[in-house]
Parts: C-alpha cells; structure tokens; sequence
C-alpha cells in the first residue's frame, strides 16, 4: 500500500444550502441543466454478479449521459462463457468492446460500484493508453484500489459464500433465495468475488484524471475515510459525496446518482477538494 494513503484526512463539517446540497466549503457542484448538450458517453461497470440489465432502468434517467455498459463474460448473453478471476484480464477483454462503443468519442466518464470501483480504476488507465480522455472517475461504495479486504468469502462453501456476500453487499438480491437462480449465480458471483479479493494493483500509478468517490451516507461497509482515500489515486482534482442511503444506494435512487454525474460534467478542472452531501433537501 502506498506510504500516501495512510496520510491523515479529516472531512469538512457540512452546512445547509440551498440548492439542496451540503458542502463543506464555497465550492458546490453545479445543478445539472445540459439537455441540450451533446451527449457524454458514461461507462458503467457493475457490481459482483450484477451484469447490463441491471442498468437499464438508468436509461431514461440519463438525461446529457449515453450508457456504455459493457457485457463482462458469465453473464446474461455471454452466460455460457467462463468469467474471468483477475482484474486486469477482466478490463482488456472488455476494453475492444468499449472502444466500440465508445466510437468517434474521444472524452468519456466511467463509473463502478464495488468491484465495478476498481474495474473502472484499471479501464481509466488502459482508455488513457489509448489516447482517450477520461473526463472523470465516480468510484462507488469502495475504500481506495489499495486497500485489502480483511475478511474473505472466496473458498467457503456455498451457504457461508452468500451469508458473506450478503454482509458485504449490504443487502439480499432476491434470485438467491431461490434455488435454481441460486445454482446459475453462484459460479459468476464466484469469479467476481475472487477477482475482487485478489485484486492487487502495482503501486505508484497514478491518473492523471478527477475522481469523485461517491457512498451511501449510512454505508456500514464503506467508511467516509475509506471512500476517501481515493484520493491518493489521482494527481488531479478529488471530491468525496454522499447520498442518502445504504451501500446499495444505487438500486434505490439511481437519479440521484446520474444528476449528480452530469453536474461534474461542469465542475471546474482546478476545482478545490472538498466533501459534500448530495440529494439531501433544506429542511
């Protein structure tokens, strides 16, 4: 782990304003008012098990952002197909597929959730090789890309698996109260969990790309110090929010999430750092 992540960080103390948002200092990031804007394509990577369907509820959300939601093997059309177990084997198969759908766009932003957290960490890296912007990283619900997990649901046996996953997760998918889904879940949810907990990535690489660590308010998993240490992952511009909700916040108010991507789409490169509550109203 990196010497800077065990630097200390403290939060700013947050004040009501009236734009709905809470933040620490003068800084806020501004409402979102771009429909008229050409659209910004957002790649999305999912959770442990999850695949694209789970995204396409965000569609008309969306607003200025066009989904990119690539198919990561295992899953859905691709079910037959063996999942892979390592992190970097995971993004350069999916990173053809992206430059696809990416097309004549040469700037995009990316967003993971969890395991899709570190997913989106090493694609910024590989699109930045490839000479594509990188506009922005919304990290979710995950400690820094160097931070181990202490404890482990790769190896248990399949009952002690989903009560770990269940921990973790923060909540129970219902396909795994039922035995059939259960069974054709189980061998994905697997090879994420193991490729998220042996994810190890090389030290001192650092983007040059603004990140946004996003978390539930009331995430037990995820710490407000954890999502911040993100930090350290970039030389550019960092900003920590916070959303009303649990770890899974995103399965409950998708949104609020989305309004509050297409806001950083005008948040001023050489912005200060600062921490902010998101989606709470002005009592």
């Amino acid at each position: 782990m990196p010497a800077s992540l065990m630097r200390g960080h403290s939060l700013r103390t947050s004040k009501v304003m009236r734009n709905g948002i809470n933040t620490g200092s003068a800084a806020a990031i501004p409402e979102a008012k771009l429909t008229s804007a050409p659209a910004s394509p957002l790649i999305c990577l999912p959770f442990a098990g999850a695949g694209p369907s789970f995204f396409k509820e965000w569609i008309p959300l969306a607003g200025s952002l066009k989904l990119i939601v690539p198919q990561l093997p295992g899953r859905e059309k691709r079910f037959l197909e063996e999942p892979y177990r390592d992190v970097a084997q995971a993004v350069a198969g999916i990173l053809p597929e992206v430059l696809e759908l990416i097309g004549k766009h040469k700037s995009v932003i990316i967003f993971g959730h969890s395991l899709g957290a570190v997913l989106a960490y090493e694609l910024s890296h590989s699109l930045a090789a490839q000479e594509i912007q990188v506009e922005h990283l919304v990290v979710s619900g995950s400690p820094g890309p160097w931070m181990p997990r202490g404890r482990r649901a790769t190896g248990l046996n399949d009952d002690e698996f989903i009560g770990r996953v269940r921990e973790f997760a923060g909540y129970d998918h219902p396909a795994l109260n039922d035995v059939e889904l259960r069974d054709m879940l189980l061998p994905v949810l697997r090879a994420d969990v193991e490729m998220h907990e042996n994810y190890d990535p090389p030290e001192a690489r650092l983007l040059q790309v603004p990140i946004t660590s996003v978390r539930g308010a009331h995430d037990e998993l995820v710490s407000s110090e954890e999502a911040a240490q993100w930090r350290c992952a970039t030389t550019m511009p960092f900003q920590l929010c916070e959303i009303p909700g649990g770890h899974m916040y995103l399965t409950q108010t998708p949104q609020t999430l989305l309004r509050l991507i297409e806001g950083l789409r005008r948040l001023p490169v050489a912005a200060p750092e600062y921490s902010v509550a998101w989606g709470e109203e002005e009592q």
